[in-house]
């Protein structure tokens, strides 16, 4: 399957200049090949929307899903995408995954949040393992900061998935967890990682771009510089069934010896 990364941070708090930025970004990827295309942490609104969190948080069934269903079924691909989530009272870091048809795939709550903007307007998720089947794939959804913990990673690896996709809003100066840590996780897991960031200054934010497909070889298929960029790469299941075959990483695992780890 290919798939695209939209390295981009819209324009934040302006929902509508957003969904146009996707359309454009899903028709470019359509025109590519694209079957998924993936875009970063908080796209929807922005990240560094500060009190603007909860006016802005959607449910995931709301209007600005219907407006990124009819853009999916429009070019004929599967979109994720980052938003605040709004569930009665409670907000959450979100990414949903929407099919080329239209249909809600699935849902994930960032469950590791990071740093005091985080905490103090997110709930924490408290489901690690959320996939869903597209295109002979499982694909996984995970957010950020949510990878840089090889637990959560590991439990992705033991329920199958193949993909993994991670939308992200990566600062300065921890640029060193796309450049290093997401090929490795995708190695000593085997699978695909699709580690999709937001780029430039943002409040008192600095995001690094560099948004990266590794494979499970731990190479890089496919990776952004530091501006807006719309990069993609092919999800090979034939490779990825060769890789696990000949990698023992899974099959040598002695759960019995990490028992202290929980």
């Amino acid at each position: 399957m290919h798939t695209a990364l939209l390295q981009s941070s819209g324009r934040p708090g302006d929902v509508a200049h957003n969904l146009r930025v996707l359309d454009d970004a899903a028709r470019a990827a359509a025109a590519n090949g694209a079957g998924l295309l993936a875009a970063p942490e908080m796209f929807l609104t922005g990240y560094a929307i500060g009190d603007d969190v909860p006016n802005l948080a959607e449910p995931a069934d709301g209007d600005s899903a219907d407006a990124i269903a009819e853009i999916a079924t429009r070019h004929g691909l599967a979109l994720a995408y980052g938003y605040p989530e709004r569930d009665g009272e409670t907000v959450y870091n979100s990414v949903q995954l929407i099919s080329a048809d239209g249909s809600r795939l699935a849902n994930y709550r960032k469950t590791h949040l990071f740093g005091c903007f985080e905490r103090d307007h997110f709930t924490p998720g408290d489901r690690p393992v959320v996939q869903a089947e597209l295109a002979g794939l499982r694909v996984g959804l995970m957010i950020c900061y949510d990878v840089e913990f090889p637990e959560n990673v590991r439990a992705h690896a033991l329920a199958g998935t193949d993909l993994l996709l991670v939308p992200t809003a990566q600062m300065h100066p921890f640029q060193f967890v796309a450049e290093s840590l997401v090929p490795v996780r995708a190695f000593e897991n085997q699978m695909y990682v699709a580690y999709v960031n937001r780029t430039g200054p943002e409040g008192e934010f600095e995001f690094v771009g560099l948004s990266t497909l590794a494979g499970p070889d731990g190479v890089a298929r496919a990776r952004a510089g530091r501006g807006e960029e719309l990069v993609s790469a092919d999800v090979d299941p034939a490779f990825l069934a060769a890789s696990r075959e000949h990698n023992p990483y899974l099959r040598d695992r002695r759960p019995g010896l990490y028992t202290s780890l929980v």
